[in-house]
């Protein structure tokens, strides 16, 4: 007969199979999720999914019954061709389409927005870069005319 074995046993059986390198990769793991990078891109993606069902309302709701009122439908998923036999739904692509230029723009709008918002660091660099250059120049003119 086998001896029971307690959740004890189990932690330490856990324990001991994994080694060092098993253990050093759970902690640069743990590093990188814990880093703010990670979790500000977890944040987006959910925004961009709530983002993207909203635009998916407004096409569907909003965009796709001004279309209808000149198209004589409410619904551009429902337009469609055959060839043959094959069915092509152009209007589900058309539906695609415009949340896809619409999505494209709101992210085009945010960024250039955030752009203004954040001083960029290489103009500042290139500045520091530039007095630097000059007090070089300024330094190098002052030799050569110590030197004549």
């Amino acid at each position: 007969m086998k001896p029971k074995r307690t959740s004890d046993s189990y932690k330490n059986k856990s324990e001991n199979s994994l080694g060092t390198e098993e253990i050093i990769m759970l902690r640069e793991f743990k590093n990188f999720i814990l880093r703010g990078n990670v979790l500000d891109l977890a944040v987006g993606v959910i925004i961009g999914s709530a983002f993207t069902g909203l635009v998916t309302s407004l096409v569907n709701n909003l965009i796709n019954a001004l279309i209808g009122m000149f198209v004589q439908s409410t619904a551009l998923a429902n337009f469609y061709f055959y060839i043959d036999k094959i069915k092509f739904t152009y209007g589900a692509f058309l539906n695609d389409t415009i949340n896809f230029v619409i999505t494209a723009f709101v992210v085009f709008i945010i960024i250039k927005f955030v752009n203004r918002l954040i001083p960029h660091k290489e103009k500042e660099k290139q500045e520091n870069q530039n007095k630097e250059l000059d007090t070089l120049i300024e330094i190098r003119d002052l030799l050569k005319i110590k030197s004549k």
